[in-house]
């Protein structure tokens, strides 16, 4: 049984979402955020403290973009489903490039506008950082946004694992409050996105594993709502 450790719409977020269109089962495990600190235990499984963490058997993986990758081989090696790219087909090479760009170049400048815009306590904060790292984000989109001007998805013409990828980083600028701030064609793709049958079920999976396991339901980037009396 494959088991996944998981914050609350954290980059383990993307191998949940690709557990959720393969229909494969799976065991979700619910960490605070962050790990590290909150759950210090978790330590003894990733000495890096960070989340995703993957279980399969021997195998243990900590990188969220090399999950989704292996998850489509690993679970659907004839890839019924098309989430996969095959190297003998037209778009192999952009499967693979979009796959890691979603994470090297889009996630990365939104960890800095996370961390010294709002992880860190007001007298670390670096409200100039923060700005400047959104604008690289935004900025990084282009590559993106030239492709989606001309196809609804990024590789072969259709959904890939390449999308969750790239996906996951829009998800991320939509908690950081850039969705205004993107492309057109951007803005359009990250709501087709939205109405997937296997976003919509990582969602309520991360929502009632946490609930279940005594965890925040509530992604660490914003405050929960606040309930109507």
């Amino acid at each position: 049984m494959l088991e996944l450790y998981h914050c609350v719409s954290a980059r383990s977020f993307r191998p949940l979402w690709t557990l959720e269109e393969l229909g494969a089962p799976y065991q979700l495990r619910m960490l605070p955020f962050p790990p590290r600190a909150l759950q210090r235990s978790y330590l003894a499984l990733n000495p890096l403290g960070t989340v995703p963490l993957l279980l399969d058997g021997d195998t243990r993986m900590t990188e969220s973009s090399a999950m989704c990758q292996y998850l489509v081989q690993r679970c659907d090696p004839d890839n019924r489903r098309g989430l996969a790219v095959r190297p003998d087909e037209t778009g192999f090479g952009a499967w693979l490039n979009w796959l890691h760009h979603g994470e090297a170049t889009l996630t990365f400048p939104q960890t800095i506008v996370l961390r010294y815009g709002r992880f860190e306590p007001e007298e670390r904060k670096l409200p100039q950082a923060a700005d400047d790292y959104a604008k690289w984000f935004i900025a990084r989109l282009r590559g993106i946004d030239a492709v989606l001007q001309q196809h609804a998805f990024l590789a072969a013409d259709r959904f890939t694992v390449a999308d969750i990828s790239v996906g996951y980083a829009l998800m991320l600028a939509n908690e950081l409050d850039l969705v205004p701030r993107f492309p057109a064609a951007v803005a359009a793709y990250w709501e087709r996105l939205q109405q997937r049958d296997g976003f919509r079920r990582a969602l309520a999976a991360q929502h009632d594993a946490a609930v279940a396991q005594g965890v925040s339901p509530w992604t660490s980037t914003r405050p929960p709502p606040v309930e109507s009396a």
